[in-house]
C-alpha cells in the first residue's frame, strides 16, 4: 500500500537548501483567473486553480489560433506609395494617414487570435458536501510543480501538477489518506467538439474558429489517460469516473495540425495518442523527475538573494497587496525568479515564441488578439533571456524571424519593390508582416529589424560563430529592405524611414504618420552596426559591408529640443505632443534596450533622455513601467529605478498570481521587471562590465550567482551595507575586459573556465 506524504514532509524535502524557498502560495483557492498558477512546457500550458470539490485546469496548446494561412499584403500599397511620402514630406500628415489607411493597410486589417483549447477538471465524489480546512497551495519555481493541500470531510488530500517538456504532457496527480471517487472530464467551447470516453482514457476532437474573414484551417486533439492506485476507472459517455483510489494519475497530451505558417497537415490523434503510448509506459516519479530535472537544468543556473522584508512569511497575495506600504527585498527576488520561470515555462525550443500572454490564456476573443506586438512588447518578453542565462527559450524567437524573412519578403516586394524582407508592428501564428489594425498604429516598417537586434544579441552573449553564420542573411535581408526604401529628409539631407510613426504616439500635427522617428533611427544604428560587424567577424560580404556603414552614416541623428528633451521627432514637437505621458517611450530606445546613449559616452543625450523620461511620469502600463525601470536603471540611478520597481511589483500592476497587470495581463511587464532588476545589479556592453550600477539602498546586502554578460562571460556578486565584497568572472574565452564599479575600474585578462576574483579594493580611480 502506498504511503502519503503529509504536508509537512513535502515541506521538509522542498526546503532542503540555502536560502529561501521560492515559491508562491496562498490559504485559498483561486476564484479568478488571474488568481490561478501557471504550468507549462514551452508548447502546453495550464492554470491550476487549487479548487477542493473541482479542481480546473485551463488549457492551452501554442499553435491553436484561429484562422489559417492567409497573405494580407494589399496589392494597391505600392502604387499609393509615392503620394503618401509626398504628402509626408509636404507636412500634410493627416492626408497622408487618410490615403495610407485607405490604400496601404493590409486586407484585413487585423490578424488572428490566440485560442483557449479548453478545460481538464477533476471532480470529488459528493463536491460540495463538505467544506475544505487546513488549506493551502504553492507553486514552486524551483521544481516548477504546482501543489495543493487540504482537508475535506475528515480526508487529507494532496494533488500536484506539472508539465513536461521531456514527455509532452501535463500530469495530475491526487492523493489522499483514504480512498475517494471523483470524475475527470475534458471540455471546450472551440466549434466542431467532439467527445468520448473509452476504457481509461478520455479524447476530446475539434476544430478553430475562422477570424476576419480567414477561414478556420486546423483540427485539434486532447487526450488523458488516467491511471490509479486501488479503485476502478469506468468510462461514461464523455468522463470517467473513478470508485475507491487511494491515488490517481492524469496524463494530458495536446496537438494540433499546425506544421508551419503555410502547412496545417499534422495529424493531432495520431501525435496525442503516441505522446501518451510514451508517457504512460512510465511511472508518475520518473515522469516527475524528469520534468524537474529538465526544469532545474535551465532554472538553478541563476541564484539571486536580496535579503527577506517583513512580508517573507506571508501569502504571496498579501505580499502583493502590501508591497505599495513596506520594503519587501524578497519580494523583487522571488518577481525576477518568477519571471524566470514563466520563460522556461512559455518558450522552449520548438514552441512557438511567448505571445502577450506568454503561452495562457483564457479566452477566445483575447484582448489585442493575444498576439505578437514587436513594436515593443515581443522584444520585451526576451529582454531576461541572455543575460538570465536562459539563451534556449530565445530559440523559438529566433525561428520566428526565419519565417518572417519569407513571408516579409513578399510584403517588401509588392509594397514596397524592395529587396529584403519587411515585418510591421504585429504578426501571429501564420507570420504575416503587413501593416494592420490602421496607419496611425500599424504603419511601422521596423519590427523586423528589432527583431534581428536580438539575432546579434544571441551571438554578442555566446560568441557562437556558427549561430552567426545563420544569423547573418537573415539581418542582411532586413538591411536591404531599408536600403532600398530609405528616403532623404528635405530639410537635413539625412536618411530616414518613410512612411513610419513613433509607436503608438501621435504628434502634434493630428496623426501618427511621420518621417524618421527617432526609435527607427536609432534601431537601424544598431542593425546597421551589426550586419557590418558581422561581415567582418565572417570574413565575407565586404563590399557590402562597406556599403551598409557608408549608408549609416547618413541617418538622421538624435536631437535634443529647445526643452532639453531627446527629440521623439525629427522635428521639435514634443512640448506640443497632446499625450505628455504617453506609455511608449519609444525614443528612448538608444538608452535601453541599445547602448546608443550612455551617462559618460553621450552625456548630453544621456541628460536629454533623463528630461524626457521625467515628463513621460513613472507610473504607466504594465510593461510601460517595467520599460521605465531598466530607462532609470541605465541612467544609474537606483533609487528611482527601485521606486518604479515598487509600483510595479504593487496590487495595481501585479495580479495575485503576479500575472503583470497592463491591465488585463499581459506577459511582458512580468519579462520587462525580471530584466530590470538584472540591469541594476550588472550591465554589460562591448568589453565592458558594470557592476552593481544602480544598486537601491533597499537592497544594501545580498548576492546573484550565474548571470551573463556579453563576450560570454558569468558573472557572480556579492554585496553587503552596499559595497561589493566580491565579484567572480568566468569568461568561455579569452579576452580583456575593463570591469567598472562606480567611477572606479580594473582591467582584467581572462582565461576560459579560469575565475577571476574581484574585490572593492582592487578598483582604482579612473
Amino acid at each position: 500500500m502506498a504511503v502519503a506524504l503529509t504536508h509537512s514532509d513535502v515541506l521538509a524535502a522542498s526546503a532542503a537548501g540555502p536560502g529561501p524557498r521560492k515559491r508562491l502560495w496562498y490559504r485559498q483557492p483561486a476564484s479568478v483567473w488571474t488568481e490561478a498558477l501557471p504550468v507549462g512546457n514551452g508548447r502546453l500550458g495550464a492554470m491550476v486553480f487549487g479548487g477542493a470539490g473541482t479542481e480546473t485546469l485551463q488549457l492551452n496548446e501554442d499553435t491553436l489560433w484561429t484562422g489559417g494561412p492567409y497573405d494580407p499584403t494589399n496589392p494597391l500599397a505600392n502604387d499609393a506609395l509615392p503620394e503618401v511620402r509626398r504628402l509626408i514630406a509636404a507636412e500634410k500628415f493627416a492626408q497622408a494617414e487618410a490615403l495610407a489607411n485607405a490604400r496601404l493597410m493590409g486586407t484585413p486589417k487585423t490578424q488572428m487570435a490566440y485560442q483557449s483549447l479548453g478545460e481538464l477538471t477533476l471532480t470529488l465524489g459528493d463536491a460540495g458536501a463538505g467544506q475544505a480546512i487546513d488549506y493551502e497551495r504553492e507553486l514552486d519555481l524551483d521544481s516548477a510543480v504546482a501543489t495543493t493541500w487540504f482537508t475535506l470531510d475528515g480526508v487529507r488530500h494532496r494533488r500536484e501538477v506539472f508539465a513536461s517538456a521531456v514527455d509532452q504532457v501535463i500530469a495530475v496527480r491526487m492523493s489522499a489518506d483514504q480512498p475517494f471517487d471523483m470524475s475527470v472530464a475534458l471540455q471546450s467551447a472551440q466549434p466542431g467538439l467532439a467527445r468520448s470516453a473509452s476504457g481509461t482514457s478520455l479524447l476530446m476532437m475539434g476544430r478553430n474558429a475562422g477570424r476576419a474573414g480567414v477561414e478556420g484551417a486546423l483540427r485539434f486533439a486532447a487526450r488523458a489517460s488516467v491511471a490509479t492506485e486501488g479503485g476502478a476507472v469506468r468510462a461514461e459517455a464523455t468522463l470517467l469516473r473513478v470508485r475507491g483510489a487511494r491515488s490517481v494519475t492524469v496524463l494530458l497530451a495536446m496537438a494540433t495540425s499546425y506544421r508551419r505558417f503555410d502547412d496545417v497537415g499534422g495529424d493531432p490523434e495520431r501525435l496525442t495518442l503516441a505522446t501518451l503510448d510514451q508517457a504512460v509506459s512510465q511511472s508518475f516519479d520518473r515522469l516527475h523527475a524528469r520534468a524537474v530535472a529538465d526544469h532545474q537544468a535551465l532554472f538553478r543556473r541563476v541564484n539571486l538573494d536580496l535579503g527577506q522584508g517583513p512580508g517573507s512569511d506571508q501569502p504571496t497575495d498579501l505580499r502583493i497587496r502590501a508591497n505599495q506600504g513596506q520594503d519587501d527585498p524578497g519580494l523583487a527576488a522571488l518577481y525576477f525568479d518568477y519571471g524566470r520561470y514563466l520563460l522556461i515555462a512559455s518558450s522552449r525550443p520548438g514552441s512557438q515564441p511567448a505571445n502577450l500572454q506568454g503561452i495562457w490564456n483564457d479566452s477566445n476573443k483575447p484582448a489585442w488578439e493575444s498576439k505578437y506586438t514587436v513594436n515593443i512588447n515581443t522584444e520585451m518578453n526576451y529582454w531576461p533571456a541572455q543575460v538570465a542565462a536562459l539563451p534556449e527559450c530565445v530559440d523559438p524567437l529566433i525561428a520566428t524571424v526565419r519565417d518572417l524573412a519569407v513571408t516579409g519578403e513578399k510584403v517588401a516586394r509588392t509594397m514596397y519593390g524592395a529587396r529584403g524582407w519587411v515585418c510591421h508592428h504585429n504578426t501571429d501564428l501564420w507570420r504575416v508582416a503587413a501593416p494592420i489594425d490602421g496607419a496611425q498604429w500599424g504603419l511601422w516598417p521596423t519590427g523586423g529589424a528589432w527583431l534581428c537586434t536580438h539575432l546579434w544579441e544571441h551571438y554578442d552573449y555566446s560568441r557562437d560563430l556558427g549561430f552567426l553564420r545563420q544569423a547573418y542573411p537573415l539581418m542582411k535581408g532586413a538591411v536591404l529592405f531599408f536600403i532600398d526604401t530609405l528616403q532623404r529628409d528635405p530639410a537635413s539631407g539625412k536618411l530616414v524611414t518613410s512612411p513610419s510613426l513613433s509607436p503608438e504616439n501621435v504628434h502634434p500635427f493630428g496623426a501618427s504618420i511621420c518621417a524618421g522617428p527617432a526609435m527607427d533611427q536609432q534601431i537601424l544604428r544598431d542593425l546597421f552596426d551589426q550586419v557590418a560587424r558581422a561581415a567582418g567577424i565572417l570574413g565575407e560580404d565586404a563590399s557590402f559591408a562597406a556599403i551598409v556603414r557608408e549608408t549609416r552614416a547618413q541617418l538622421a541623428p538624435d536631437q535634443i529640443g529647445a526643452d532639453g528633451r531627446l527629440q521623439e521627432w525629427q522635428g521639435d514637437w514634443d512640448a506640443k505632443a497632446p499625450e505628455p505621458n504617453h506609455r511608449h517611450v519609444s525614443h528612448l530606445y538608444g538608452l535601453f534596450p541599445s547602448n546608443q546613449i550612455d551617462v559618460d559616452r553621450t552625456p548630453a543625450l544621456a541628460e536629454a533622455a533623463q528630461r524626457s523620461l521625467v515628463t513621460r511620469g513613472d507610473e504607466s502600463t504594465g510593461w510601460a513601467t517595467a520599460w521605465r525601470a531598466n530607462l532609470w536603471a541605465r541612467l544609474r540611478d537606483g533609487a528611482h529605478a527601485h521606486r518604479i520597481l515598487t509600483f510595479l511589483l504593487g496590487p495595481e500592476r501585479t495580479y495575485p498570481n503576479m500575472f503583470d497587470a497592463h491591465p488585463p495581463f499581459q506577459i511582458d511587464g512580468n519579462f520587462g521587471g525580471t530584466r530590470a532588476i538584472a540591469e541594476m545589479l550588472m550591465q554589460s556592453r562591448e568589453d565592458e562590465l558594470l557592476l552593481l550600477p544602480a544598486l537601491p539602498r533597499a537592497w544594501a546586502s545580498g548576492s546573484v550567482s550565474g548571470l551573463r554578460a556579453r563576450g560570454a562571460c558569468t558573472v557572480d556578486l556579492r554585496w553587503r551595507d552596499g559595497g561589493l565584497e566580491e565579484a567572480v568572472l568566468v569568461g568561455r574565452i579569452a579576452g580583456k575586459r575593463r570591469v567598472r564599479l562606480g567611477s572606479r575600474r580594473v582591467d582584467v585578462e581572462l582565461v576560459p573556465g579560469r575565475p577571476v576574483r574581484l574585490r572593492g579594493a582592487d578598483f582604482v580611480r579612473g
